[in-house]
């Protein structure tokens, strides 16, 4: 069954309009989720609706509400919520352009392949293309999806163009918040070039392929030595070494670096003498 498009539109620059339709670049991973069960009778844990000295109450006096102080709230109707929402358009307009690497990390939230909508529409998607690729541009605007806008940009992905969502500026939290108690004095050449020599050694093309989440991985085996018990008790063997390697620390970072770029460790210290236990006289 073919993917279900997240939007349908055009992508407008000055007076070009670029029929596309957009789709999710990611998909959930192998997670496993859980529900809560009754262990007596294996039923799943169903959930109610409570105020406390209350009870139950019913779907239709439930209300939204904004807290404005400790226990001070102000109630919204859905239809009061509904009526504040943004337009849903059916245009992305491209209205400013930065440069490729102007935008931090922080702000990328998820990705999306944008493609052509018709075969009319390939000559100008393929002109703003190869136009943000060699003026290293990135395109930014503003997507009307289910009542809300979010902040996109748009930039070339081999034959195609890719939409990110970012996050908005107050969304963000600033790195000075944790980096500025942190020394300003820089590193120590020598440690430096022994650390530079260990990723020159350890760099290679990116495969995403080559790692895996052991931690599901790990799960799903465990569901399946307890499907073959049928619901006993399954006792987990410890990693001893795992658990000694936890408390392992290194005391040389000199040495560490050293021993890691494939040298010898040459210790920084002298070693003590070997003391010897005191001769006995003979009688």
């Amino acid at each position: 069954m073919p993917a279900r498009p997240y939007w349908q539109g055009q992508i407008k620059l000055a007076l070009v309009a670029i029929p596309v339709e957009i789709y999710p670049a990611t998909k959930s991973g192998a997670a496993i989720s859980f529900r809560q069960i009754h262990e007596p009778t294996g039923k799943p844990i169903q959930y109610e609706k409570v105020v406390s000295g209350v009870g139950p109450v019913d779907r239709d006096e439930i209300f939204k509400g904004y807290e404005l102080s400790k226990g001070n709230y102000v109630l919204l109707e859905q239809d009061e919520i509904e009526a504040v929402k943004i337009e849903s358009r059916k245009t992305l307009d491209l209205v400013q352009f930065v440069d490729a690497d102007a935008i931090d990390v922080l702000y990328y939230e998820k990705p999306y392949f944008v493609v052509p909508a018709d075969d009319l529409a390939e000559e100008a998607y393929a002109v703003l293309r190869d136009a943000l690729r060699r003026t290293r541009k990135v395109g930014l605007g503003q997507l009307s999806v289910r009542g809300r806008e979010q902040l996109v940009s748009l930039k070339p992905c081999g034959r195609g163009l890719v939409l990110e969502v970012l996050r908005y500026a107050d969304e963000v939290v600033k790195a000075q918040t944790y980096f500025r108690g942190l020394p300003a004095d820089t590193a120590d050449e020598d440690m430096l070039d022994l650390a530079v020599s260990i990723i020159d050694k350890r760099t290679a093309p990116f495969s995403p392929e080559a790692f895996h989440d052991r931690y599901v991985e790990a799960l799903h085996r465990l569901i399946d030595k307890k499907k073959k018990a049928k619901g006993k008790r399954i006792i987990e063997e410890v990693d001893d070494q795992a658990t000694a390697r936890k408390g392992g620390n290194i005391i040389d970072l000199m040495a560490a670096l050293k021993q890691s770029a494939g040298g010898k460790a040459s210790a920084t210290r002298k070693a003590a003498p070997k003391k010897t236990a005191p001769r006995r006289k003979s009688a």
